[in-house]
């Protein structure tokens, strides 16, 4: 099952992505410029074999729902989502403010 709904955040509008899996649920808020994921999100990969593609990311574990990805402090982030001062430890939330 998938659910997408509208996320407001500082007067804009993010979408969150909600799929559920067998024994796992994958969790995303995207804009147009980057997202936040679940613990299933690759930061790695991007890092090193999508390097040139500048993918604005970041990663929060041991979420369940939209609302604790939003609120966690990201474990990990891209070099893209460096670039543009998101870093490790700030609130989910906050990294999407700096993604519009």
């Amino acid at each position: 099952m998938m659910r997408m709904e509208p996320v407001d955040l500082e007067g804009r509008t993010a979408l969150a992505i909600e799929v559920k899996l067998p024994k796992t649920t994958l969790l995303v808020v995207t804009t147009d410029k980057g997202y936040i994921m679940c613990g299933a999100l690759d930061v790695g990969l991007l890092n090193e074999r999508l390097r040139e593609r500048g993918i604005i990311a970041a990663r929060a574990t041991g979420v369940k729902t939209i609302e604790e990805l939003l609120d966690a402090p990201l474990e990990s982030v891209t070099y893209g989502a460096e670039a543009i001062g998101v870093v490790p430890g700030m609130k989910g939330r906050d990294a999407v403010a700096l993604m519009f």
